[in-house]
């Protein structure tokens, strides 16, 4: 699996951990889209803990350049962290984890990336909820339980997991995941996530 680097040395022990391949790297923001175009790499890891606003600006572009790599943002510990996940996601990123995390947790977080899950940091959903502003997109409206399902996995829960929590089977879970896939028009639970995160629907 390869990865870019975009932002401070964030990553530093994450080349050849676990199968992981760094391709290219740079602290520039303005490089960071034409870097990602040619390397065309799975998962674009960028660390939002120097120039914060250049690098979230360009996270647009980046995921403009190569549509099938995701986006790991990376992020020392904020005050905020909640408008820190959401402005990230708004920019495009597809996950989130805390910068310092060790190697082979922020390894993990990347393989999850490039399978397609939703990697954000545990209790996401009512720190992102509270740092929310108003939304302009009508928001559908969601059943209770489905409320409940979609809050746990917006927190990075399993189906199974999930099952575990609310005392369903796994497979009523996994229905209740694919009728909202469907219901809000996103293709898998990554971009569910971001709707979620987007739209305050958990």
């Amino acid at each position: 699996m390869t990865v870019v680097v975009v932002g401070p040395d964030t990553a530093s022990d994450l080349d050849g951990v676990a199968g992981v391949r760094l391709v290219a790297r740079t602290a520039d923001p303005r490089r960071a889209p034409r870097l990602v175009g040619e390397a065309r790499p799975h998962v674009v890891v960028v660390g939002l803990d120097g120039n914060r606003e250049a690098l979230l600006a360009a996270l647009p572009e980046v995921a403009a350049r190569v549509p099938e790599a995701r986006v790991l943002a990376v992020a020392g510990a904020a005050r905020d962290p909640g408008a820190e996940v959401l402005a990230a996601v708004r920019a495009g990123a597809t996950g989130f984890v805390v910068s310092g995390s060790e190697a082979d947790v922020l390894a993990d977080a990347v393989r999850r990336t490039a399978a397609g899950e939703a990697v954000f940091p545990p209790g996401l959903a009512e720190t992102v909820l509270a740092a929310r502003g108003g939304c302009t997109r009508a928001r559908p409206r969601l059943t209770p339980r489905e409320a409940d399902v979609l809050r746990l996995v917006v927190d990075g829960l399993t189906a199974r997991q999930i099952a575990t929590r609310l005392v369903l089977s796994p497979r009523t879970v996994e229905h209740h995941i694919h009728r909202m896939l469907r219901r809000l028009a996103v293709p898998n639970r990554a971009a569910l996530v971001r709707r979620a995160i987007e739209d305050g629907l958990a």
